[in-house]
């Protein structure tokens, strides 16, 4: 019996720290697995050493009779010590090296939701920090276990067992890639549905499929803007023009008041030659003053055409914001230009009226003279 079992042990390979076995597994305690390794005794893969990430029970992950690789971690007379997570991390670190020096992009699925972000599986435990899961801010991520993701490692630290991953930076990716597609496609001229993202004091942001264009605050409406909240507001779908684009800087000008009617396309409805209208002074230069007809059409009246007598300067007679009645003397649509008198209406306004025909004739009985009674001896005095 001594001499079958000595035989036995002689059979037995030899083992060393290190290396690389293959084994049965004989039975499954909550903790631990014992493995038939081929050696003088069974060999103990403890439950830290199933796997990168965290198991509760052997039994979730072995059965007995599972055959598996596993590396040879402490190796003593009374005890060898096996770990099938050392392998998988072997395998795994090299792997992920080589997709980390070629920025590959590779899909993994959401083993658990810790605090502070996202814990996968990769041969070694991956963390996708909070901030690096999307674009946008995200409350909960309890629906994200057992999610699949696009990732890309940001960082890779073997020696300190460190594997950081960002899913937003495919997002971003991607975006950038579609950005790029869109500036070269732009022209301008192009005229393209856009969402208005934010505004500033000098106009408004405009994202135009992927990429944001600026909407100057000249460009916002025909009329004159103080503010772009006068107009628009933040998610507001609008059309807008291309002015240009600058693709070296990333930068597109854009003009929301070139895709409206202009103010000058109905202005012969409402004016025409001769006819008398109230305006608003805008501008005063020193050869007349600009007022305001209609909403963004401004006509000029010249310095000459201000007042029924000479004036040094249009300050003189006129203030900005000054309402006005005006005579329209000349429009050219074509040249968007509309000449104006103010003097013209002053002068209708002091014109003595004609006289009443029944005036002219004799009264009744009451008066006891005509109009012919009253102006007689003037008259006379003009024939002598």
């Amino acid at each position: 019996m001594t001499d079958e079992m000595n035989q036995e042990l002689s059979e037995m390979k030899p083992l060393e720290m290190g290396e690389v076995v293959d084994g049965t597994v004989t039975k499954v305690e909550e903790k631990h697995a014992l493995i038939d390794a081929g050696y003088k005794m069974d060999g103990i893969l403890p439950i830290s050493e199933l796997s990168s990430l965290h198991v509760e029970k052997v039994s979730d992950v072995l059965s007995e009779g599972d055959t598996l690789t596993l590396k040879v971690i402490k190796l003593t007379e009374e005890e060898l010590v096996l770990s099938k997570r050392a392998i998988s991390a072997e395998k795994a670190w090299s792997e992920l090296k080589e997709s980390y020096e070629n920025n590959e992009t590779m899909e993994v699925e959401i083993a658990d939701v810790v605090k502070g972000g996202l814990v996968v599986d990769l041969g070694v435990r991956g963390f996708i920090p909070a901030s690096l899961v999307e674009r946008h801010f995200v409350e909960d991520f309890s629906s994200y276990k057992g999610k699949s993701l696009d990732v890309k490692i940001v960082e890779l630290d073997e020696e300190n067992n460190k594997l950081i991953l960002s899913h937003r930076a495919v997002l971003e990716a991607k975006e950038e890639t579609k950005k790029q597609e869109i500036l070269q496609s732009l022209e301008a001229g192009q005229v393209l549905e856009g969402t208005v993202q934010r505004l500033t004091d000098f106009g408004a942001f405009v994202d135009i499929g992927g990429i944001d264009g600026l909407v100057h605050i000249s460009q916002l409406a025909h009329h004159r803007v103080e503010a772009p909240s006068e107009v628009v507001s933040e998610g507001d779908a609008v059309k807008v023009k291309v002015l240009s684009v600058d693709r070296d800087n990333e930068r597109i000008s854009l003009s929301i008041k070139d895709t409206l009617p202009g103010p000058w396309d109905s202005v012969s409805d409402v004016l025409s030659k001769g006819k008398v209208v109230e305006g608003t002074v805008k501008r005063l230069v020193s050869f007349g003053a600009f007022v305001e007809v209609a909403s963004g059409v401004e006509g000029l009246v010249h310095i000459s055409e201000i007042a029924n007598r000479h004036i040094g300067t249009p300050g003189e007679v006129l203030s900005e914001g000054d309402v006005v009645k005006v005579k329209v003397l000349d429009i050219n649509t074509d040249d968007k230009r509309i000449s104006l008198s103010i003097r013209a209406t002053l002068e209708e306004e002091n014109r003595p009226s004609k006289i009443d025909p029944e005036y002219s004739k004799e009264t009744d009985g009451n008066s006891g003279f005509s109009l012919g009674d009253m102006i007689g001896d003037q008259l006379k005095k003009y024939k002598e």
